[in-house]
C-alpha cells in the first residue's frame, strides 16, 4: 500500500512542469465490487486507512469498495454522540438530518483529524459509510444508466500520447529539415556543430576550408611541366599535413591564400592550383628547409571561379581573424573584379593587410592602406608598353590603334574596363590616330563573341596597324584566328598589344594558338625571372614538389637546368609571385623569433624589403597609404609563331626593387622595332 502510495504522489508531481495537476480533472479511482474477510478485501481497506492516517491527505485516491451487510470492518466507536431529539421535530426528520447522506459527509470530515489520534485508534477516519438499500443495489434501472465523458483540458491534450507521438513526429522531420538546410548551405553543416566558415555555392565551397572542409579534395589537375603529376589535391594534403606538424605550444602565425580554388571545370582551377602551390613552397621552406623558430600555418580560402564570390569570402576570412588572432594577413586576391575593392575594405575593417599577387588594378593602392600589390599596375604596364608603340608609330605617319576590349558582364571583369582605359590613354601618347574603340561580350557557354568587332575593325577604310586588346587569356586564340582570316586585316602587318593576363597561357604546353605570320604580340609579364636569376629556388623547389608524387611515380625534369625558370612550371610566374607574397608577409609578421599581431604585421610591411627573392627585392619601403607603390618588376614578352610552334621571348624588363624606366634603344628612327628597350 505505501508503494502504491508513493507511485500516486509521483505521478501527480502537481510542480511538475509537465502540468499533471492541470491534466488530472479527477482522482485516480479504485473499484472494489465485492470484499469480506475471505477475500481480504477488508484488509486492503483498513491498510489504506492506516496509511491515510500517517500520510498526507492529498495523495489522490478514492477506493469505492462494496461491502456486505454482514461484514464489519471493526466495531464502530461513534467519534460524536447521536444528537438528541429536538422538540418539535418528528422522528422521521431526526433520522433524515441525522444520517442524511450530506450530514453524515460533514460528521465525517469533521472526525477525520479527531479520529487519526491515539485515543481514536478503534476508528477507521479515512472511511465513509454509505449504506445502501437491497432495492438500490439491484440493476433495476441498468438499461437508463449513462456516463459522461470526463472533461478533458488543453493541458491533457497537449501532453496526451496521440499529442506526444505527433509533436515527437514534427521534432524529428523538423531535425531533418534543419540537417537537410545546413547541409544545403554549409560545407560542413550538419543539426550539430555546423561549420560556418564556408558556404556552398553551385555545389562548390566558398570561404575558408577549416575543419575537415576540402577545397581541391578529388582534383587531379596536375601542374605543367617538370611539375606533372603533382595534383591539385596533392599539393592541399601537403598544406594540410604542414598545418598538422605544428603543435600546439609551438610559436606560428596563420597566412590566409584568398583567391579561385574552385571551378566548373577542373582544367579552369590552374591559377589556383599555381598559386597555392607557391605558398606551399614558402611554408615547406620556413618550416621544414630553415626550420624556422616561427612556423607557418596556411588556410585556403576560395572565391571560386574568376573570384566571382570574392566578397563572401573576405567575410568568412575576416569572422575568422577575429576569432583567430594567429591570423596576419592575406595573400592572393590576384583577379581585379568590380568587387575587389569592396572585399579588401571587409578585410581592412578585420585589421588584416593584403599582400596581392597578380592583381594590377590602379585604384587599389590609392584607395585602400592595406593594400600591398607585387604586381606593376595596369597604368604602369601601359607606360611600360608606351617604348614599344611609340617606334611603332613613329615609322608610318597617320597610322590608327584601336582597342578592342571585353565588355564587363556576369563576370564581374573590371581587370579589362581598366586595361581599356590605360590602352586607349597609351596608344594616344604613343602618336597613333584614334580609331572607334570595339567591345564584345561572351556567349552563353562563355565564348568570345568577336566577328562582329573584329569585322569592324577590318573593314574600315584605314586598317589599324596597332591593336590593344583589354581582354582575357582565354579569348587571344579566337582573336588571332579572327584577324587570320578577316578580310581586311588578312595578311597585313598588326601589332597587337595586351596586358598581364597572357602570362597564364601554357602555349608550349600544347593550347591551341595560332598567330598570323604578320600579327606581332606584345604581352606584360608580372614576374622578370630571367632578370633575377635565382637558379637555386627552383632547383629545391622541384625536388620539394616531385616529393609530393605517389610512390613509384615516374618524376619529370626540368626541360634546361641552367634556366629553369623557363620550364613550364615555372614559366608564367603565378608561382614565384605566391611564393615571394608569402616571404613578404610572413618576414612582417615575426619580430626575430617572436610572432606579431596582424596590426604589427600591417606595420611592418612598409619597412623591412625582402631581397633575393625569385622576382627580385620586394618592399614597400617608403610607400605611403593611399597612393602609388613603386618598384614593381615586370617584363615585355614577344609571341611570334615560327616553323609551327608558338614562340615566347623577353625582350626586356626590370626586377623587382628598381624603379628605373624603359627606354628605347639609341639608334635611327628606322630601326627594327623588335630590339625594343633597355633600362635606363
Amino acid at each position: 500500500m505505501l508503494a502504491l502510495l508513493e507511485d500516486l504522489r509521483e505521478n501527480f508531481r502537481p510542480r511538475a512542469l509537465d502540468l499533471r495537476r492541470r491534466k488530472r480533472t479527477v482522482p485516480p479511482v479504485v473499484y472494489l465490487p465485492r470484499i469480506t474477510e475471505e477475500d481480504g478485501g477488508l484488509l486492503l481497506l483498513r491498510t489504506i486507512s492506516d496509511v491515510r492516517s500517517r500520510r498526507s491527505e492529498v495523495d489522490p485516491l478514492l477506493v469505492l469498495a462494496a461491502v456486505p451487510a454482514a461484514e464489519r470492518l471493526r466495531p464502530q466507536v461513534p467519534a460524536v454522540p447521536e444528537p438528541a431529539a429536538l422538540p418539535g421535530r418528528s422522528h422521521a426528520d431526526d433520522e433524515e438530518e441525522a444520517f442524511g447522506a450530506d450530514a453524515r459527509y460533514q460528521r465525517w470530515v469533521t472526525n477525520l483529524s479527531a479520529g487519526q489520534s491515539p485515543g481514536r485508534a478503534a476508528t477507521l477516519p479515512w472511511i465513509l459509510y454509505i449504506p445502501m438499500p437491497g432495492d438500490e443495489l439491484r440493476h433495476r434501472h441498468s438499461a437508463q444508466h449513462s456516463t459522461d465523458r470526463i472533461r478533458r483540458t488543453p493541458a491533457w491534450l497537449l501532453w496526451s500520447r496521440p499529442c506526444l507521438a505527433v509533436l515527437l513526429a514534427l521534432g524529428l522531420a523538423a531535425g531533418f529539415l534543419g540537417n537537410h538546410y545546413l547541409a544545403g548551405r554549409y560545407c560542413e553543416g550538419r543539426l550539430l556543430g555546423s561549420n560556418t566558415d564556408s558556404n556552398l555555392y553551385d555545389g562548390r565551397c566558398v570561404g575558408v576550408a577549416t575543419g575537415n572542409v576540402r577545397l581541391a579534395q578529388g582534383n587531379a589537375l596536375s601542374l605543367s611541366g617538370a611539375g606533372k603529376g603533382v595534383t591539385f589535391d596533392a599539393v592541399e594534403r601537403a598544406i594540410r599535413a604542414e598545418n598538422a606538424a605544428i603543435g600546439p605550444r609551438d610559436a606560428h602565425v596563420t597566412i590566409v591564400y584568398a583567391g579561385p580554388v574552385t571551378a566548373a571545370k577542373q582544367a579552369d582551377t590552374r591559377k589556383g592550383l599555381e598559386e597555392i602551390t607557391g605558398v606551399y613552397l614558402y611554408q615547406h621552406y620556413a618550416n621544414v628547409s630553415t626550420d624556422q623558430p616561427t612556423k607557418i600555418k596556411v588556410l585556403l580560402a576560395n572565391a571560386d571561379q574568376n573570384m566571382l564570390h570574392v566578397v563572401p569570402m573576405a567575410r568568412h576570412i575576416a569572422d575568422l581573424a577575429r576569432r583567430d588572432r594567429s591570423i596576419v594577413g592575406v595573400v592572393g586576391m590576384g583577379r581585379d573584379t568590380t568587387e575587389t575593392e569592396q572585399a579588401a575594405r571587409i578585410l581592412k575593417g578585420a585589421g588584416l593587410p593584403v599582400v596581392s599577387t597578380t592583381n594590377s588594378g590602379s585604384h587599389l593602392a590609392r584607395r585602400l592602406s592595406n593594400w600591398f600589390g607585387l604586381a606593376a599596375t595596369d597604368e604602369e604596364e601601359a607606360n611600360a608598353l608606351l617604348v614599344v608603340a611609340r617606334q611603332l608609330a613613329a615609322r608610318e605617319k597617320g597610322a590608327r590603334g584601336a582597342v578592342l576590349s571585353r565588355s564587363v558582364g556576369s563576370e564581374k571583369d573590371f581587370y579589362t574596363t581598366e586595361q581599356a582605359r590605360v590602352g586607349k590613354q597609351m596608344l594616344a601618347e604613343a602618336g597613333f590616330a584614334p580609331a572607334p574603340p570595339r567591345t564584345y561580350r561572351l556567349s552563353a557557354e562563355g565564348e568570345p563573341e568577336l566577328t562582329t568587332p573584329i569585322g569592324e575593325i577590318c573593314g574600315s577604310r584605314t586598317v589599324p596597324k596597332a591593336l590593344y586588346f583589354a581582354g582575357r587569356v582565354e579569348d587571344v586564340p579566337n582573336l588571332m584566328s579572327q584577324l587570320g582570316s578577316t578580310p581586311g586585316c588578312s595578311g597585313r602587318g598588326i601589332t597587337v598589344f595586351t596586358g598581364d593576363d597572357l602570362t597564364k597561357s601554357n602555349y608550349e604546353e600544347g593550347e591551341a594558338l595560332r598567330i598570323p605570320d604578320e600579327v606581332t604580340l606584345y604581352h606584360f609579364a608580372l614576374a622578370p625571372m630571367d632578370l633575377a636569376a635565382t637558379t637555386g629556388f627552383y632547383i629545391d623547389a622541384h625536388r620539394v614538389l616531385m616529393g609530393l608524387l605517389p610512390a613509384g611515380a615516374r618524376r619529370t625534369a626540368l626541360a634546361d637546368p641552367a634556366r629553369p625558370w623557363t620550364d613550364a612550371l615555372f614559366s608564367n610566374g603565378q608561382t614565384v609571385l605566391s611564393y615571394s607574397a608569402t616571404a613578404v608577409l610572413y618576414r612582417a609578421a615575426r619580430n626575430g623569433d617572436v610572432p606579431q599581431t596582424a596590426a604589427e604585421t600591417w606595420a611592418d610591411l612598409r619597412w623591412h624589403p625582402v631581397p633575393n627573392l625569385p622576382v627580385g627585392t620586394v618592399g614597400f619601403a617608403g610607400s605611403r597609404p593611399y597612393a602609388d607603390q613603386r618598384g614593381h618588376g615586370y617584363g615585355i614578352v614577344r609571341v611570334s609563331y615560327d616553323g609551327g610552334e608558338v614562340r615566347s621571348e623577353n625582350v626586356c624588363g626590370r626586377p623587382a626593387g628598381s624603379e628605373a624606366p624603359l627606354i628605347a634603344p639609341p639608334g635611327p628612327k628606322e630601326a627594327d622595332p623588335h630590339t625594343i628597350c633597355r633600362l635606363r
